[in-house]
């Protein structure tokens, strides 16, 4: 069974596995290094009085004397133990001690230390949970939702109007958790809106050192702003008059505005680590979440070697929805991260607001690009001023066209307006390092990898981004006329921008070499220049240089994307308590939209032309819809083991997955896409022999109890199509009906086909994404 992308390319997967994570190696002998050991809870012999007791045994039974460059003794050797969502534990060990481990009676798995790095208003009312006279489609539930969302991210401000409590209930009953103290950070900055929080770092400081408290608030508080941002996306209460420098002001609210929010802190100055990160999985399962939401990612692995996927399995399997972001690696393809089918894989779009900005030349002709620049210092419109670029070549980036710290002559920018190639560092530093040089101003030009995607930035000088055509287009005009000039005018907020939702062009993008069969990413929702809370110790640049405070900051990034889906699953839960994590997943999937809002097929910001289910997966969240589906492909977690089983994994690695003994492989799949997911994904092997292949989908009616349905199936250059039955009747609630859909290569395609099939009705449309692969023959 193809599970990868053919032998002819197993050797790029095996390569890009290779870079794919950032792991800690350590020597074989001497030096330590945190691993995450997965125990078989159940293997616990009589003995020992409890599984902490017994894990410490088993750590002492093969650690190696204390040595001179690692001192620290047995009992400092474990530095988390899980419970919930995962079983085992961290511990500091060397690679000949984990060699010894792996082969302890009821050792399943051992990982390496991973490091995870951040994916880094107007959205309620572009998604169509209020419309312009301010009712909401949710609003007799949103005061009583007892849905708990833990975020896993860089801490909260909890001062922040965001998290104000006012008018919310009492904290549900099935909260277990605690709220946990620190610097700046006491029982009373809990409430009914933040009912818990927690810090994790452990296993940071096992690998780079005691946290420094005086930089870094070693406590749930967050300093970085991310955490702050993301939490308020997913539930933040609704705070009128919300701007950033009056840049989009209005009522800034979360997806979720009635939910409770746990901030379970995991990210750290020197990024979010793996040990960490499932430390707080687990905790937030046992502390009663019902979403956790992560923005954050660290490149991908096999299912049975990715800690995150593993212990999000376990999450799934206790009922807890986990969506993650997507990653920023677009628009390349195959950059995608947090790949597996249990978790919601969520990309970036754009919404129809923007913040326009001008560059007018001395010939008079005038650019459009954008900026969230607001200062001070400002450029005069009845004023040319001087224009540079410090490039040689506008297709060959160098270290100065890129502005990177230290390679701008101050003699040559003083006064001037620099043209900044983008890239490498980031956006607003390199306006930071125009102004230390003496520039009055800067234009920030995209190159091919960014295409014409515009991302506003609170600058900290007079700044405007353009697309790489403007941004040629300039760089000509700088090329030819040693009196090159122009200024800088801003133009504030404008609505209604067309065509939008575009996707992003840093959005990270398909195919899942992973599984080919498993399409990701799953939707795509706003990511780009999103409003929301912000920390009071930074500004809303980030740079360390920039004095300025806010209560509000304007982001992009699927870190933004993700907590969108993670409310809008909130949401779903408050009105469905008895949905599953996939149920919630198939009506988000299936009622997602694929065309913009002037009735074209979504584009690609990174080349304009239409974006396939690789860009965009199902197509961009629609939650009016989502709420009433029609008919759901649900998944539970055996389902999801059968998937793993026809992936060809070993019963070995399968235990990882496999926490209660009695989980075995039934073989009730003929291979991985008759997974019950809601995109369909034939692949065809390199074997030209085949040329049928046939996958089945189960789904069940959560619409009206008579209802039926019709099919309808786009056509495909390679393959026809065939689906037994053509139509469903249903005549009750949570009824069951199966089908088929039979793929008949009619010409083997050397690309994909991107299509759809589409359940209907007078009521509804329950639409799945179609992706056929021929893998190239061997």
């Amino acid at each position: 069974m193809v599970a990868f992308l053919g032998k002819r390319l197993l050797l790029f997967v095996s390569s890009y596995l290779a870079f794919g994570f950032l792991t800690c190696t350590c020597n074989k002998t001497s030096t330590t290094a945190t691993y995450i050991v997965q125990i078989d809870k159940w293997a616990k012999p009589a003995l020992f009085v409890d599984h902490v007791q017994w894990y410490s045994s088993i750590v002492k039974s093969v650690t190696s004397k204390p040595s001179k460059v690692d001192d620290s003794g047995d009992e400092d050797r474990i530095i988390y133990t899980y419970h919930t969502a995962f079983h085992g534990i961290a511990a500091r060990l060397n690679q000949e001690e984990v060699e010894r481990l792996q082969e302890k009676h009821g050792v399943m798995a051992v990982f390496p230390e991973t490091v995870y790095q951040l994916h880094t208003t107007r959205s309620p009312l572009f998604l169509g949970l209020e419309n312009r006279y301010g009712t909401s489609v949710w609003s007799d539930r949103l005061s009583q939702s007892d849905v708990i969302v833990g975020v896993l991210d860089t801490g909260i401000w909890p001062e922040s109007p965001s998290f104000n409590d006012t008018e919310m209930g009492p904290v549900p009953g099935h909260w277990k958790g605690n709220c946990e103290i620190g610097r700046a950070f006491g029982r009373h900055h809990c409430n009914r809106k933040i009912i818990g929080a927690r810090v994790f770092y452990r296993g940071y400081e096992a690998a780079s050192g005691k946290i420094n408290e005086r930089d870094e608030y070693k406590s749930p508080r967050d300093q970085d702003g991310h955490g702050t941002h993301t939490a308020a996306t997913v539930a933040g209460s609704a705070v009128h008059g919300a701007n950033l420098f009056g840049y989009a002001y209005g009522t800034a609210q979360g997806m979720a505005p009635g939910a409770r929010i746990v901030p379970y802190k995991v990210c750290w100055t020197g990024g979010c680590f793996s040990s960490d990160i499932l430390s707080a999985v687990d905790q937030a399962v046992a502390d009663g979440v019902n979403v956790l939401s992560i923005s954050l990612g660290g490149g991908v692995a096999s299912y049975y070697r990715d800690s995150l996927a593993v212990a999000a399995f376990g999450a799934m399997e206790k009922g807890v929805f986990i969506s993650c972001s997507a990653g920023n690696g677009g628009p390349d393809p195959v950059s995608l991260t947090n790949v597996s089918p249990w978790i919601t894989t969520v990309g970036a779009s754009t919404m129809d607001r923007d913040f326009p900005a001008i560059v007018k030349l001395g010939t008079g002709e005038i650019l459009t690009g954008t900026s969230l620049y607001r200062g001070r210092r400002t450029l005069s419109t009845q004023k040319q001023y001087p224009i540079i670029y410090p490039g040689s070549n506008s297709s060959s980036p160098t270290p100065s066209s890129l502005c990177l710290e230290g390679t701008l002559d101050s003699h040559a920018v003083a006064g001037k307006i620099v043209i900044c190639d983008r890239g490498i560092s980031p956006r607003v530093q390199k306006g930071q390092v125009v102004k230390d040089a003496g520039g009055v101003g800067m234009i920030l030009s995209n190159t091919a990898v960014n295409g014409e995607e515009l991302v506003a930035d609170s600058h900290l000088l007079p700044a405007v981004a353009v697309g790489e055509t403007t941004g040629k287009l300039i760089k000509h005009y700088v090329s030819r006329d040693r009196k090159a000039s122009a200024t800088l005018l801003f133009l504030g907020t404008k609505v209604g921008i067309k065509p939008s939702p575009v996707v992003a062009a840093f959005s990270s993008r398909g195919p899942n070499f992973l599984s080919l069969e498993i399409l990701k990413p799953d939707v795509v929702a706003p990511g780009v220049n999103i409003l929301a809370a912000w920390t009071g110790v930074t500004g809303p640049s980030s740079l360390p240089t920039d004095p300025r405070r806010t209560w509000f900051n304007i982001l992009s990034g699927t870190s933004m994307s993700c907590p969108h889906v993670s409310g809008i699953a909130a949401l779903l839960k408050a009105r469905h308590p008895d949905w599953s994590p996939a149920a919630i997943k198939s009506a988000l999937m299936t009622t997602a939209y694929v065309h913009d809002n002037t009735f074209h097929p979504l584009k690609d910001a990174s080349t304009g032309v239409p974006s396939t289910p690789y860009d965009h997966g199902a197509g961009h969240i629609n939650p009016s819809k989502a709420l009433d589906p029609g008919l759901i492909y649900d998944i539970g977690a055996q389902d999801y083991f059968e998937f793993l089983c026809a992936q060809g994994l070993t019963p070995s690695q399968l235990t990882a997955f496999a926490k209660f003994s009695n989980r075995k492989c039934l073989q009730h799949f003929a291979n991985p896409g008759d997974l019950n997911y809601p995109a369909i994904s034939p692949v065809f092997p390199e074997n030209t022999k085949v040329s049928v292949l046939t996958l089945r989908r189960t789904v069940t009616n959560v619409g009206p109890p008579n209802s039926n349905y019709h099919v309808a199936v786009s056509p495909f250059r390679g393959a026809l199509v065939e689906v037994d039955p053509r139509t469903l009747n249903f005549t009750r609630l949570h009824q069951k009906l199966s089908y088929k859909v039979t793929f008949k290569t009619k010409s083997r395609q050397t690309a994909p086909e991107f299509g759809h099939l589409t359940w209907k009705n007078t009521e509804h449309k329950v639409r799945s994404p179609i992706v056929i692969t021929w893998l190239p023959p061997l």
